[in-house]
C-alpha cells in the first residue's frame, strides 16, 4: 500500500476507504484516549510504555478497551507492516463507539479502535538545526482538577486554540501556562529548560502529560550525569533559561531558540545536543533489541 495506511477494528485498509460512524461518541464528544507512537527500523518504540499509558487513560474514564494488550500490540506490528517503510507514526485510537445522541455513554455498547500510520512533521528541518520559535499562549491548560493531564483524551480543543494562537504569530509552537501561571506544557510537547545546568520540566500536577520521551530524555540525563528536577516554572524561567527544548513522540526533540522574542542563551546548547545524541542512541540499541527479538521467535 503506498500512502497512510488504516487498521479498523482488525480490518487493514487505505485511509480513503476508512469510515467511523457519524454517531461515535469520540466525535461527537471527543470521549476516547488516544497514543501518538513512533517506529524506528519497522519497530514501535517503547510500545509496552505507550499501552501501558493508553490503559491508564481508558480506565480513568471507564473505557473498557475491547482488545487487550496482546492484541493491540500485534494491530500495531500489522499496521507498520502494511505501511512498508521503515520509519514513521502511528496515532492508536480508542473511542467510546457510536451511540444516542446526548452526553450519556450508556447506549456506547461498542467501543471503536482503530491506527493510523503515516508520516509526521511537527517542525521543518531547518527548524530542527535553527531551533524553534516559541510564544507563550493567552489560552491556559485546563486546571488538573477539572480533567487529570495524565488522561491522554481526544479532548484537544484547548490546545488547538493554543496552535492557533501560535500560527497567528507566526511561530512553530506555543506554550500553555496552567491557571496559576505555571507553564504546563506545549501544544504537543513537553518543555525542558536549564538554568544553573540544572534540567528543569514542569510536574504533571501542573498540567503536563505524562510523555513517554519525556521520560526518556529524564532517564537519558540521569545516565549522563545531567542533574534534573521536576519543578514550577513561570514565564520568568523560561525568558531567562540558559537552554530550552520540547519533547514528543511526534516532536521526539526540538530545540527552542526564542519565546516572546526573548533569545535563549544558546540553540542548540550543549545539554540539548549532548541529550539529543543520547536519545538517538537510545532509539538505535532498542530498535536493534526488537530486531533480534523478532528474529528469535
Amino acid at each position: 500500500m503506498n500512502g497512510a495506511v488504516y487498521w479498523f477494528n482488525g480490518e487493514i485498509m487505505p485511509a480513503c476507504e476508512a469510515r467511523v460512524p457519524v454517531l461515535d461518541h469520540g466525535l461527537l464528544y471527543g470521549d476516547g484516549v488516544f497514543e501518538g507512537i513512533r517506529f524506528y527500523g519497522g519497530h514501535a518504540f517503547r510500545l509496552d510504555a505507550h499501552l501501558d499509558r493508553l490503559h491508564r487513560s481508558a480506565a480513568a474514564i471507564r473505557l473498557t478497551l475491547p482488545r487487550d494488550r496482546h492484541a493491540l500490540a500485534a494491530a500495531v506490528a500489522d499496521t507498520i507492516a502494511a505501511y512498508g517503510r521503515p520509519v514513521g507514526y502511528l496515532r492508536l485510537v480508542a473511542t467510546r463507539g457510536p451511540g444516542r445522541l446526548g452526553l450519556d455513554p450508556a447506549s456506547c455498547r461498542q467501543p471503536n479502535v482503530f491506527i493510523i500510520a503515516d508520516e509526521l512533521a511537527l517542525v521543518s528541518e531547518s527548524v530542527r538545526a535553527q531551533g524553534a520559535r516559541v510564544v507563550i499562549a493567552s489560552t491556559r491548560r485546563i486546571a488538573p482538577d477539572a480533567l487529570d493531564p495524565r488522561i491522554k483524551s481526544l479532548n484537544y480543543l484547548n490546545h488547538i486554540l493554543a496552535r492557533i494562537e501560535a500560527t497567528s504569530a507566526g511561530a512553530d509552537e506555543a506554550i500553555l501556562l496552567n491557571a496559576w501561571g505555571h507553564v504546563a506544557e506545549g501544544t504537543a510537547d513537553n518543555v525542558f529548560v536549564v538554568r544553573g545546568g540544572i534540567l528543569l520540566t514542569p510536574p504533571a500536577t501542573d498540567g503536563a502529560l505524562e510523555g513517554i520521551t519525556r521520560a526518556a530524555v529524564i532517564e537519558l540525563a540521569g545516565t549522563s550525569g545531567i542533574p534534573w528536577a521536576e519543578r514550577s516554572l513561570g514565564a520568568f524561567d523560561l525568558y531567562t533559561a540558559e537552554e530550552c527544548f520540547l519533547t514528543g513522540t511526534g516532536a521526539e526533540l526540538i530545540p527552542v531558540r526564542e519565546v516572546d522574542g526573548r533569545v535563549m542563551g544558546a540553540c542548540p546548547g550543549p545539554v540539548f545536543r549532548d541529550l539529543r545524541a543520547a536519545f538517538r542512541g537510545l532509539v538505535e540499541r532498542e530498535t536493534a533489541m526488537a530486531e533480534r527479538q523478532s528474529n528469535h521467535r
